[in-house]
């Protein structure tokens, strides 16, 4: 099944419903950073919720998030934007753990949850939106509906999972948003908690071949798709984009790598791709950054 999310409404425009597909997008950044089972769950969740909050956005919009909690994983960190692109790392993909109590990755230990989730939304404006809250689980999709509560005043549910299989590459990916409108009737709120509670886990719908139109059909009544859309993994990096780092970094270190190395590789954290830089590109930049 190709990546794709959908964007859709229910009862009667009361409720706002995003659901993904993303075991493709999530496999290519497993394998891009050899994450581990657990690291690989912690990024594909992080990935899978920030790509649907890209799909909220309009245009050129751009979202981050990051995860930040104590845990041995280190930040792990999303970039979306609203044409349903995505990329992400986690500071210490090597990271694993023998399954929880209930069976399943323990993502919650890797994160940690002495920490916050932040929000930052580059809407083309000279001040970027941004929004923080502490984590309530550390397992991803809690912590983002607490996000839409206490953030954006917006009563949702979140629900992101990954399955790995043995040798580490993604079985399944995917999630969903679900937002209730002003005004919605309680009735609706208590038949779609109902449903949420009942229904199995969202890895486990993705493993079964649950498209993201059947998923949101699992919770919601009268469901109207009213776009589908691409997801995949892009990454924005380029060797100008690192000549110009490479150029802030001022005269005198871009001099000391030309004499202490002749060279110089310059990886981006997102992708893990390795921009090679001679010896005469750095004294080129070295004089770029004289001005």
């Amino acid at each position: 099944m190709e990546d794709y999310l959908v964007k859709a409404i229910a009862y009667d425009g009361q409720v706002r419903a995003y659901a993904a597909v993303t075991t493709n997008t999530v496999g290519e950044a497993q394998a891009r950073h050899q994450t581990w089972p657990t690291a690989s769950a912690a990024l594909g969740r992080t990935m899978t919720a920030g790509v649907i909050m890209g799909a909220m956005l309009k245009g050129e919009d751009k979202i981050t998030v990051k995860i930040e909690g104590g845990g041995p994983i280190g930040i792990v960190l999303a970039d979306a934007n609203a044409l349903g692109h995505v990329r992400g790392y986690v500071t210490n993909p090597q990271t694993h753990f023998e399954l929880n109590e209930i069976g399943k990755l323990d993502v919650s230990r890797a994160v940690g949850v002495n920490g916050t989730l932040t929000v930052v939304k580059d809407v083309g404006l000279r001040d970027h939106f941004s929004g923080q809250v502490p984590l309530v689980s550390g397992e991803i999709g809690d912590d983002f509906t607490y996000y839409f509560a206490k953030s954006e005043q917006t009563p949702s549910s979140v629900g992101v999972g990954v399955l790995v299989n043995p040798d580490n590459t993604i079985l399944a990916a995917g999630g969903f948003i679900i937002q209730m409108m002003p005004g919605v009737d309680e009735e609706v709120i208590s038949e779609i908690e109902q449903k949420l509670q009942a229904t199995p886990p969202v890895s486990r719908l993705m493993a079964d071949g649950y498209s993201p139109e059947k998923m949101l059909e699992c919770f919601l009544k009268d469901v109207n798709i009213l776009e589908k859309q691409t997801v995949e993994f892009r990454c924005t990096c380029s060797k100008e984009r690192l000549s110009n780092a490479i150029i802030s970094l001022g005269k005198e270190e871009i001099h000391a790598m030309i004499v202490e190395d002749g060279e110089a590789n310059a990886q981006c954290h997102f992708c893990n791709e390795t921009y090679h830089f001679t010896k005469e590109e750095l004294e080129g930049l070295e004089k770029e950054s004289q001005g």
